[in-house]
């Protein structure tokens, strides 16, 4: 039974991309037992599963998941929170504060105001309320240094690599702490300007070259030249 694609190929909403003895994955539908694609992506299959990678997404919550998010608004006993989905998150002022609060004592504002930066994790969310964050684990919490990113949230596992190996390698080569946010939101803090941004070069990179083979050392290669050119410019 044929198949109308090859390797990661670009493909668009509504073309046919297998008929017969395969399965629908993400991002297709099946249409008398021809299977076509749902979203503009990078198509594939896995065993006889046909699944298109898409190239821009909506972040979709999940529980337990590390995102990095902006505070929208303050409001009487918490935050509104942007996470870059279709729906904003609260924080609630009892989960930020180590005493009991009081709201006609409590200035919120001068804990988390609009436009500050959070590290945080999705403490619940279901269909019938907007997700619940917390910031009450070590690691979490306010963003005080480094630079922000942005990429496509189903490019995170790209730069996570196999077993964490390729947001390694960067941390180790640049010397920087990496906190990758699960919607596509990435703290990048370093000793020096230099380092950080080293590291976002290779990061996006990566989200640009994801689809390609050889990602892996090229991305080394990029690493260990840019090292040698600032080590060079040291001297001088």
């Amino acid at each position: 039974m044929p198949i109308f694609f090859e390797k990661k190929q670009l493909v668009t909403p509504g073309e046919m991309l297998a008929e017969g003895d395969y399965l629908p994955g993400e991002n297709t539908y099946v249409e008398q037992n021809k299977i076509y694609a749902s979203r503009i992506g990078l198509v594939d299959t896995d065993n006889k599963k046909v699944n298109v990678v898409a190239l821009r997404a909506f972040y979709v919550p999940k529980l337990g998941d590390i995102i990095i998010g902006t505070v929208l608004e303050v409001g009487f006993n918490g935050w509104t929170v942007d996470i870059k989905a279709p729906y904003t998150a609260l924080l609630r002022a009892s989960d930020v504060l180590s005493r009991p609060f009081k709201p006609q004592n409590d200035e919120l504002s001068s804990v988390l105001n609009a436009g500050d930066l959070i590290v945080a994790k999705i403490a619940s969310y279901d269909r019938a309320h907007d997700p619940q964050l917390t910031v009450g684990e070590p690691g979490l919490g306010k963003i005080t240094r480094g630079q922000i990113l942005h990429v496509t949230p189903t490019k995170i596992p790209r730069i996570i690599g196999r077993k964490g190996s390729m947001i390694s390698m960067i941390k180790q080569e640049t010397n920087c702490q990496i906190i990758l946010g699960l919607n596509g939101m990435v703290l990048v803090t370093g000793k020096t300007v230099e380092e950080e941004e080293l590291a976002i070069t290779a990061i996006k990179k990566i989200e640009d070259e994801s689809h390609t083979s050889g990602l892996t050392d090229r991305i080394t290669q990029l690493l260990k030249e840019s090292k040698v050119k600032v080590e060079e410019n040291k001297i001088e």
